[in-house]
């Protein structure tokens, strides 16, 4: 439970900023500042000089502040990591660097406590034990015995250099660039564990053209040559081999067989072939050691691919860290090159123990470039699962981490952003008053009522002249007040859907349109009545009235108030947020509830619609002077064009155009009413008053 290194330090340095600001912002750094700059308030200097001149204890009482190089001059702990034989860790302090103690106190070191790493002596032991194996063996390199030296370059690149330095002249007694020994021949180098020592070594046997093979063997410390690997005590060292030791032991092995073949008289005959009888140097050993190919002791079958490298397996291990500190290593997988296929990689992932301390995501093995973020992988067919194409992520879903297995949904208020990478919020749209195409409507509206107006004053005004007084009086005026509602409850259908809307909308445009129609049969049966009265002895003449007109209004007006009283009993309209039609909007409309009734109720207009335009197409031959079923049927012939191409232009669109699509039916319909009725008597008590006399209405043409 102990607060970690790293997490101390970000502690005091966060505290480290804390005092500077404080220094920074108190009124005595403000007040010499303004002193400074002659009174005037400007900024402050920069943070850092803060920063530098910071001195303060912190909560566990050690003493922080910056040296002069910039430097926090705090002390630090040596951690020895400690390996036991069950292959478990522990942390273990064995001492001390203190910068900021008393002379002699600033390092502190506790040897005793010092436990070295068994698996050094390991590497070396196997190394012995593997040249020991070899010069004992008569199969291989009879006649001659292999020697070597051990260096230690503790993980030291310049060490490394000193050593390899020291390994080919000095430490056999001669000056650089020498060999005064005939009788021992370096033959090749192995080493070291580590890239930068390996290079090192490289760069000078690279010089000298001595082989090197990639092994690094550290720490020949407390080694006669004389050990036995199973007479250690197994606290010391466990009787598994570890990997690397393997790979040293399969090293020493792969130089004695490329020796073997080098020396071997079969070699030398080639070579002597080759060269005209003469016994020269042989080829280099690297030449050999590519072409080796034997089993070890454990059955492994040891070559060389074209590539130069050792074909080998080797174990995924999982190092699992504890609460305590200790550690164990787990195997969890295999890589196997020379295993059958589809058993080359192998995995146990409910093995893996992730540290506590990362919250990262399994790794994943790829053989192409990541997917990026707005983008899935798809597995290509027939290869290894490593191997993937991208594809874009379908629109309306998104993808926030590279290499997604899948694209995600946003929630339903969210849309994908134009990237694919990020959910952003839609976009809430309606038919307003404030866009384009709703104020064109509404301009319409408007024009069409002011129109409806003016013809209502015209007859108002006019309403005793023979043109007016030849048409019923009381249809006149409900047929033009129920045009002018047509017109103004198209302001129901634009601005946001509220609960008040909704319930009128429908219903309000099914009465007064019914009203509308019932008015325009009314007229029509009115005119057939009155011509068929001025035949003599017919008995028309009685039902010709104020009776007869208002009971068809009434009566097909009742019908549809009783259609719409039954829709909002049982299935009233509602406002309601469509998410789902469009990917970046939200769509605020009104639900019908039931759309039976709303067809039902656009239905019963039809008929009442196809009624007056038969008795107006059946009356249209009547004499001039009742030629006004002409007009009725023109009337009738443009409402009902203009519903019949509602319904599939009502059904093909959505949102707001739906909701433009009804206005505009509803206005066309209606201007087409006032235009084809009303225009054409206003056209003759305007501009042709010789026209308005009882003459031209009683003259008769048959």
């Amino acid at each position: 439970m102990g607060m970690s290194g790293q997490s101390y330090n970000i502690y005091n340095a966060v505290y480290a900023v804390a005092h500077a600001l404080h220094s920074m912002y108190s009124p005595k750094a403000k007040q010499k500042e303004m002193e400074k700059l002659g009174g005037k308030s400007l900024l402050l200097r920069p943070l850092h000089a803060f920063l530098s001149n910071i001195h303060f204890n912190n909560s566990a009482g050690e003493e922080i502040f910056f040296d002069e190089e910039g430097s926090l001059p705090s002390g630090y702990n040596i951690i020895n990591l400690v390996t036991f034989p069950n292959d478990t860790f522990q942390k273990v302090q064995t001492g001390r660097m203190d910068p900021l103690a008393r002379e002699g106190k600033r390092f502190t070191m506790n040897g005793s406590a010092t436990v070295w790493n068994h698996k050094f002596k390991e590497h070396v032991l196997t190394f012995i034990f593997a040249i020991q194996e070899i010069n004992r063996n008569d199969h291989l390199l009879p006649n001659i015995t292999l020697g070597f030296e051990i260096y230690d370059n503790a993980f030291n690149p310049l060490r490394a250099v000193g050593n390899t330095l020291q390994f080919l002249f000095t430490g056999q007694g001669n000056p650089f660039n020498y060999n005064c020994d005939g009788n021992q021949q370096l033959v090749l180098a192995i080493g070291g564990l580590t890239s930068p020592n390996s290079m090192q070594m490289a760069s000078v046997f690279n010089t000298y053209k001595i082989p090197q093979h990639g092994f690094y063997v550290p720490n020949q410390d407390n080694c006669t040559g004389e050990e036995k690997l199973g007479s250690l005590p197994e606290s010391v060292l466990e009787m598994g081999m570890s990997g690397q030791s393997y790979n040293i032991y399969n090293a020493v092995y792969a130089v004695a067989h490329a020796l073997h073949s080098m020396y071997s008289p079969k070699a030398k005959q080639k070579e002597m072939e080759k060269h005209g009888g003469k016994s020269l140097l042989l080829r280099p050993l690297h030449a050999f050691l590519s072409n080796i190919h034997f089993n070890n002791s454990a059955g492994e079958e040891i070559f060389f691919d074209e590539e130069g490298s050792l074909p080998s397996g080797y174990d995924i291990i999982n190092l699992v860290t504890f609460p305590n500190d200790t550690f164990q290593k787990v195997q969890t997988g295999r890589m196997d090159p020379l295993a059958r296929e589809g058993k080359r990689f192998t995995m146990n992932a409910s093995a893996t123990v992730w540290n506590h301390k990362f919250k990262e995501m399994q790794p994943r093995s790829r053989c192409v470039d990541s997917c990026y973020l707005g983008s899935s992988r798809i597995a290509q067919q027939g290869r290894q699962v490593c191997c993937y194409d991208c594809a874009q992520c379908p629109a309306g879903r998104i993808s926030i981490q590279t290499d997604a297995d899948q694209c995600e949904m946003c929630p339903e208020d969210q849309c994908p952003n134009e990237k694919q990478d990020q959910c952003i919020a839609k976009t809430m749209t309606y038919l307003s008053y404030g866009e384009p195409l709703g104020a064109i409507l509404i301009s319409f509206a408007l024009l069409f009522s002011l129109i409806t107006f003016a013809v209502i004053g015209i007859f108002v005004l006019l309403r005793k002249t023979p043109i007016v007084k030849a048409n019923n009086w009381s249809i006149t005026c409900t047929l033009l007040s129920s045009l002018l509602l047509c017109f103004l409850c198209s302001f129901l259908f634009i601005g946001q859907p509220r609960k008040v809307t909704c319930l009128l909308r429908q219903t309000v445009f099914g009465i007064t349109f019914t009203v509308a129609l019932s008015s325009v049969l009314a007229k029509t049966i009115t005119v057939v009545l009155a011509f068929l009265a001025t035949k003599p002895g017919n008995r028309m003449r009685r039902w010709i009235g104020k009776r007869l007109a208002v009971s068809v209004i009434i009566l097909c007006s009742l019908i549809q108030i009783g259609i719409c009283a039954v829709w909002l009993a049982n299935t009233p309209p509602f406002p309601e947020f469509d998410m789902h039609s469009q990917i970046s909007e939200i769509i605020v409309q009104c639900n019908e509830g039931s759309n039976t009734m709303f067809y039902i109720v656009l239905g019963y207009m039809g008929f009442l619609a196809i009624i007056s335009f038969t008795v107006a197409f059946l009356a249209r031959k009547l004499p001039d002077s009742f030629n006004e079923a002409k007009l009725i049927t023109f009337s009738m012939l443009v409402f009902c064009t203009v519903w019949i191409t509602f319904v599939p232009s009502y059904l093909s669109t959505k949102g707001k155009y739906m909701v433009a699509v009804e206005v505009f039916s509803i206005m066309a319909s209606s201007g087409g009413l006032l235009s084809c009725i009303f225009l054409p008597k206003c056209y003759i008590i305007i501009l042709r008053p010789d026209l308005n006399t009882r003459e031209q209405l009683v003259r008769k043409q048959y």
